[in-house]
């Protein structure tokens, strides 16, 4: 499409993608001229900005970064109708994480700009981080660290009794909400723990590990141990509300490192709060940062709370940048774009 050397592009990274690595992979692909701009997540929470989600508040930022730019490398920079609209001469977005939801894609494409993301890039972080909520939601491994570590009360001592004890994940029952590269991973190793692995998802046909349900309904009635692996659509939004949690046996546990507004967040307090669920974990929240005034925070002996870490890898930063800087030496060269969606 071009010769690499008059490519300019701007790697708007930020304290966790960094702007450095993102140029480090891209000289690996192509001789060409990278502009570094650090934009302030995840030291900054990210939001709405104009018109798209999930984005630092940085229009004015990268509006300046991109003067003369044909290439954007970015995670969380805004490309609003404004951004575009200022940037006559982009041509290529790269977005580095599973969607592009910093993107207005009806501008891009309004404005001949192609947009990529990197699918995949923080599938084995996610999983892993998965199964170590679930691990410490079962056995209480937070609040017996706070006793012991934080108030030096040996009162951790409580949950060997039999009444308290927790839940191991040999034999037991584990439903999951979906089955992409995520879920998948959780049942591989979910199944060499020896759980009893099910599985719910009407998009995923073909071999599976674990049993599969033909309904929700079926796999929560099942299930000592659910965990969300399902896309937000405006068919999943509020999936697990007051009827789906009332369905858990009694005891249940839930664990969601997917998206926050998967589950009623209200109706999972109720249901801890009754005692009708022992436990939750949780990565991701209806509103982030999650408000002070939520009342997940007085349920902290029964929860398991982080701050949406679950890609939160080395690994996720490096092969993302690995994957958008393939991306521009594609456009580069004249080549098809392996993930495009404008």
């Amino acid at each position: 499409m071009t010769n690499g050397t008059s490519v300019r592009v701007v790697a708007a990274g930020d304290h966790f993608i960094l702007p450095s690595l993102i140029k480090a992979a891209i000289d690996d692909e192509l001789t060409c001229s990278t502009h570094e701009l650090t934009l302030g997540w995840p030291l900054d929470p990210f939001g709405p900005v104009a018109e798209v989600t999930e984005a630092s508040d940085a229009e004015d930022e990268l509006i300046e970064a991109l003067a003369g730019a044909q290439v954007l490398v970015t995670q969380m920079g805004p490309v609003t109708e404004r951004v575009l609209e200022a940037c006559p001469d982009l041509k290529l977005v790269v977005v580095c994480r599973g969607g592009p939801v910093n993107v207005n894609l009806d501008a891009a494409k309004r404005h001949d700009v192609r947009v990529c993301y990197a699918p995949g890039r923080n599938a084995a972080a996610t999983a892993e981080f998965t199964l170590g909520l679930m691990l410490a939601a079962l056995r209480r491994i937070p609040q017996a660290h706070d006793f012991l570590a934080r108030q030096g009360s040996w009162e951790g001592a409580t949950y060997y009794t039999y009444e308290h004890a927790g839940l191991e994940l040999e034999d037991l029952p584990v439903g999951l909400v979906g089955y992409g590269a995520v879920g998948s991973r959780v049942a591989r190793v979910l199944c060499a723990f020896g759980a009893r692995v099910m599985v719910f998802d009407p998009y995923v046909h073909g071999e599976i590990h674990g049993l599969r349900v033909a309904s929700l309904d079926e796999l929560l009635e099942m299930s000592h141990v659910i965990t969300l692996h399902a896309r937000l659509t405006a068919e999943t939004r509020g999936l697990i509300g007051a009827r789906e949690l009332a369905l858990l046996p009694r005891g249940a546990v839930v664990v969601n490192a997917a998206r926050g507004p998967l589950l009623d967040e209200d109706a999972l307090c109720d249901a801890l709060a009754s005692g009708h669920l022992s436990a939750a974990a949780l990565d991701t929240y209806v509103q982030e940062p999650l408000p002070p005034t939520s009342p997940l925070h007085a349920l902290a002996d029964r929860v398991v709370l982080t701050p949406h870490l679950g890609g939160a890898s080395r690994a996720v930063a490096e092969k993302a940048a690995r994957i958008a800087a393939a991306e521009v030496a594609r456009w580069a060269r004249g080549e098809p774009l392996a993930h495009c969606l404008t």
